[in-house]
């Protein structure tokens, strides 16, 4: 069964311990292009203000990030490159701010929908990566703050807890936030939608 409000307390944790329990977790998102779901493969973890320099809160409370100070379940949603949206499940009770980056996933519901999105490109990629997870299921920037949990757009449906899960550093955060000190990015193995792992390159400019 999806979670409702009532089942805010499970979210209301620290994104360490919420990231493995949306593992295998589906995430169903209704538009009117149509439904897709994707059964949730990779995540990774990012605390709040000042514990963690890889995280959008690390320094306060902005305009950007307000919604990550606000309730748990909620979508928070970023433009990476300025082009790509991610999106990141609320954690902690209000106040606080910390997320989940739902960096990929397989599409389980949908995949004529989702194929539409990201046309030529095959099944297993639909939603491989966080930018392909979000556009595969049709997310938004202007969805940032929806309510996973009570949102008749969306459907939040925790699976099994999983028997297995990988743990390492996060992809692509510069810094020490993506160091081996911060190993919180999460996986089930052996899924051939989890992304592969790309440390963080530092770009030089020239000229």
């Amino acid at each position: 069964m999806p979670l409702t409000a009532a089942d805010r307390g499970l979210l209301e944790a620290p994104a360490v311990e919420v990231a493995p329990l949306l593992l295998g977790a589906v995430l169903t998102h209704r538009t009117p292009d149509g439904e897709v779901a994707v059964r949730l493969t990779e995540v990774e973890a990012y605390s709040g203000l000042g514990e963690d320099p890889g995280s959008h809160a690390h320094r306060g409370r902005t305009p950007r990030n307000d919604v990550m100070f606000g309730d748990a379940g909620r979508l928070y949603t970023y433009f990476t490159y300025g082009m790509h949206t991610c999106a990141n499940v609320v954690c902690l009770p209000p106040g606080s701010a910390s997320g989940v980056l739902l960096r990929a996933g397989e599409v389980v519901a949908g995949e004529e929908v989702a194929a539409r999105r990201r046309r030529g490109v095959r099944p297993r990629d639909l939603a491989r990566g966080p930018a392909n997870l979000a556009s595969a299921l049709g997310i938004a920037l202007a969805d940032g703050g929806a309510d996973l949990l009570a949102d008749e757009a969306f459907a939040l449906e925790l699976g099994a807890p999983a028997a297995d899960v990988r743990t390492g550093p996060r992809v692509g955060v510069s810094g020490a936030g993506g160091s081996d000190a911060f190993p919180w990015r999460f996986w089930l193995p052996d899924e051939p939608t989890v992304s592969a792992y790309r440390p963080a390159v530092r770009r030089v400019r020239t000229g």
